[in-house]
């Protein structure tokens, strides 16, 4: 897309843009157009990023909890039991593999984000690029259709005309025919329709047409 294509980039990387594929109207876009492979790829290393997020965020809170537990249970047993060293030093052995295992979670989610925007950005980016191209094959064949639509209708305007023309010939020569030769004569030729029968249903259905017009325009 050239020029265009630095402007968008430039937009996206500039705005803080929600996670594209929790959209489901982002979902949609792709039943009407193909997804690239890299888009997919894309799709799902940012879907393990959010479960990884999400695991993690739910480890962390289970473990505080413990830590608490583990923390109100040294209290306890220091308040209660001088004799519990043994459980107070457990206690405290758990509490500090919490405290390893927090710090490990916290470094992670405080990667996660940037990392989850930046394939996010990716995704956004490819999809716009994707529906533009798209956009403009639309348009291309919506200008095709219209034109093939636009000579349709005058082959069809030409063609109406050409019926009539015929028609009223056919009429014209069968009523001369009768006149020259005679009802009995001409009934040997044994055609299918009575053209002059075609003619008058023809003159009715224009009748019935221009009481239609009329009555339109009076009332508005």
């Amino acid at each position: 897309m050239g020029k265009e294509d630095e402007k968008l980039r430039k937009a996206v990387e500039t705005r803080r843009i929600p996670i594209v594929t929790l959209d489901n109207k982002w979902h949609k876009i792709w039943n009407m157009i193909e997804k690239p492979s890299e888009v997919s790829k894309d799709e799902a290393r940012m879907n393990d990023l959010l479960r990884k997020q999400g695991r993690l965020t739910t480890e962390s809170k289970d473990i505080k909890k413990l830590k608490k537990k583990l923390m109100d249970e040294i209290v306890t047993l220091m308040d209660e039991d001088s004799s519990a060293s043994g459980k107070v030093d457990d206690n405290k052995r758990l509490i500090e593999e919490c405290n390893q295992k927090l710090d490990k979670y916290e470094e992670e989610l405080s990667e996660l984000p940037d990392q989850i925007m930046e394939i996010n950005r990716d995704i956004m980016f490819a999809t716009m690029e994707q529906c533009y191209h798209a956009l403009h094959t639309n348009e291309k064949d919506i200008d095709e259709l219209a034109k093939w639509i636009d000579n349709i209708r005058i082959e069809i305007k030409k063609n109406v005309i050409r019926k009539q023309e015929k028609e009223i010939q056919n009429a014209v020569m069968y009523s001369y025919m009768n006149d020259i030769f005679g009802a009995d004569v001409v009934d040997l030729f044994d055609m299918s329709y009575n053209p002059l029968e075609k003619m008058i249903k023809l003159k009715e259905i224009k009748a019935e047409q221009q009481k239609a017009n009329e009555a339109k325009n009076k009332t508005e």
